[in-house]
């Protein structure tokens, strides 16, 4: 018998949600109460027909919905307290899996429970978005990317939340590199670094588990530099390891015949204190974009033809732009192509390419 969920309790969502239509609302499962679950509570306020109707965590940590003291390295830090009065709690991702009303499930947990938690959701015929990294090794990667290309042709869908592909600089970059608006593109370097994820789950400090910086948090720009460039005909990694055990630290050279040159650095690495930052400059041959969340308002520039200005995004975060494309996509029927599982199982085994290019200090070549 599957185990009863500990309490009837639901969120607010975004007020210009369509209640009025049942099938047209996706009911939502969260599994894992983290910081990443609290991003994405926040960000589904904002996408219309999204309802959170359940919360799963074994421990059963903030099932009372009370995320105020959940706190990470980017993203809204406005304290959180949801209304629980209709969403259920379990403290079993089984059960959950068996409820018929949860259309859904939002895995938000470590790294080393997604091909169980991810497998299991399919097999449920719960439609699946799921946090980076999708698994910790290509093996494990590739076998969520089977199981996700099988269910979808039951009507059952997953998808990588890979929330830099949504994020409206980049995005607009990658919306220039398509168009050809400036020409091809000469040289692109990205840079993701912090101090170590002391805030969060102590799973981030064990390297044989998350993979350290360069699987967890470099594997965000080394997805965006496949979105936009292709797989690289190879890639020289340099790093070292400082807090996990795993590369905490990782500088890369993406290596694409006739260019461009493309970089990319990440690390966990930095002194305690340091804060949190995310930057890239992308030189085309007729302008050159550059962003620094370091600079605040002044984040975002683009120069071209000898004048500088700053531009102004008005779209949501990734965060809010990745969960409604998925929940909008669901509803359609349609099985979402901006990010795909086979995507996510490509990164992981360019992850491990850099990870052997930094002990071997060899290029490594990709098929």
């Amino acid at each position: 018998m599957p185990r009863a969920p500990l309490a009837l309790r639901t969120i607010e969502v975004s007020p210009d949600s369509d209640f009025s239509h049942p099938s047209h609302v996706l009911n939502i499962g969260i599994i894992g109460t983290g910081f990443m679950a609290a991003q994405h509570l926040k960000a589904y306020r904002q996408v219309a027909n999204a309802k959170i109707a359940a919360l799963c965590n074994p421990s059963g940590r903030h099932l009372d919905g009370d995320f105020s003291q959940v706190g990470g390295n980017v993203g809204d830090a406005q304290p959180l307290r949801l209304d629980m009065t209709q969403v259920k709690a379990y403290r079993d991702s089984a059960a959950l899996f068996d409820d018929a009303e949860i259309q859904a499930v939002d895995i938000c947990t470590p790294t080393k429970t997604h091909v169980e938690l991810a497998l299991g959701a399919l097999a449920a015929g719960k439609h699946v978005v799921i946090e980076k990294p999708l698994a910790r090794n290509g093996a494990d990667a590739r076998r969520i990317a089977d199981a996700a290309e099988v269910a979808t042709q039951r009507g059952v869908f997953l998808m990588p939340a890979m929330c830099i592909r949504f994020w409206p600089e980049y995005a607009w970059v990658k919306e220039r590199i398509v168009s050809g608006e400036f020409g091809r593109v000469l040289d692109a370097r990205f840079r993701r670094v912090a101090s170590s994820p002391a805030w969060g789950h102590s799973h981030f400090l064990q390297g044989a588990e998350s993979g350290g910086a360069l699987f967890d948090l470099h594997v965000h720009d080394v997805d965006f530099i496949q979105y936009c460039f292709g797989q690289p005909r190879s890639v020289f990694a340099s790093g070292y390891r400082k807090v996990s055990g795993a590369i905490d630290h990782v500088m890369a050279l993406f290596q694409y015949p006739n260019g461009p040159t493309v970089s990319a650095e990440g690390s966990w690495a930095m002194a305690e204190g340091f804060p949190f930052n995310m930057s890239f400059t992308v030189n085309f041959e007729g302008a050159t974009a550059d962003y620094d969340l370091a600079r605040g308002a002044e984040a975002f520039r683009l120069t071209t033809k000898g004048s500088t200005q700053t531009i102004k995004l008005e779209a949501p975060d990734g965060y809010v732009g990745e969960l409604r494309y998925f929940v909008e996509s669901v509803l359609a029927g349609r099985p979402p192509s901006r990010v795909t599982a086979r995507d996510a199982s490509s990164v992981i085994e360019l992850c491990e390419a850099e990870e052997r290019s930094v002990e071997t200090h060899q290029s490594e070549s990709l098929s």
